[in-house]
C-alpha cells in the first residue's frame, strides 16, 4: 500500500473585499495539475468531499465553455453550474460558479498555477462573491471540508 503525503490548504477570507482565497502546493508538475482541473473525467475523482457521488452533465474547459455537475449523497443532490471566461493551458482558469439552491450567488474564480520547479506547483484561487454576506455563507456551507478533501483526493490522482 502506497500512502500520499497531502499538504496543508490555506482557505481565507479577504477583510476588504468579499473575496475568498485559497493557496495549495502539489508534489506534480503544472500541466498535471492542469488537466486533473480541465477533463472532466479527472475532475469527476477529486472534486468535493470523499463520500459524494458526482455527475456531470457537460464539462467544456476552454474559452466560452460552461459546466454543470451535480454531488449527491443519500438522496440529496447539490448542482453546481458556471461559464469559463478565460482558459490559458497550464497557467490560468477564469470562471463563474453558482450553486443552484442560491442562484443569485454568483462567484468569479480565477485559478492561477505556478511552477515552483523539482516538479511541484501552487494553486492560487479566488472567487470574488458578491456580497460578504454571500461569501460568509459559502465559508460557512462546508466549502472547507469539501475543498481540503478534494485536493486530498487530487494528491492521490496525481500520485497514480
Amino acid at each position: 500500500m502506497t500512502s500520499t503525503a497531502h499538504r496543508q490548504t490555506t482557505i481565507s477570507a479577504d477583510p476588504d473585499v468579499p473575496l475568498i482565497r485559497i493557496t495549495r502546493e502539489f508534489d506534480a508538475p503544472r500541466d498535471k495539475v492542469f488537466r486533473a482541473h480541465t477533463e472532466a473525467d479527472l475532475v469527476a475523482r477529486w472534486l468535493g468531499p470523499r463520500g459524494l457521488e458526482m455527475r456531470i452533465g457537460h464539462y467544456e474547459c476552454r474559452t466560452g465553455g460552461s459546466y454543470r455537475y451535480v454531488h449527491s449523497q443519500d438522496g440529496e443532490e447539490y448542482a453546481f453550474y458556471g461559464s469559463f471566461h478565460e482558459v490559458r493551458p497550464d497557467e490560468l482558469i477564469v470562471q463563474t460558479f453558482t450553486y443552484e439552491g442560491m442562484p443569485d450567488g454568483v462567484a468569479l474564480e480565477k485559478l492561477r498555477l505556478e511552477d515552483l520547479g523539482d516538479g511541484r506547483t501552487r494553486l492560487t484561487t479566488t472567487s470574488l462573491c458578491d456580497s460578504f454576506a454571500d461569501r460568509d455563507a459559502m465559508l460557512a456551507s462546508g466549502m472547507e471540508v469539501g475543498v481540503t478533501e478534494g485536493y486530498e483526493r487530487l494528491d492521490e490522482l496525481l500520485a497514480r
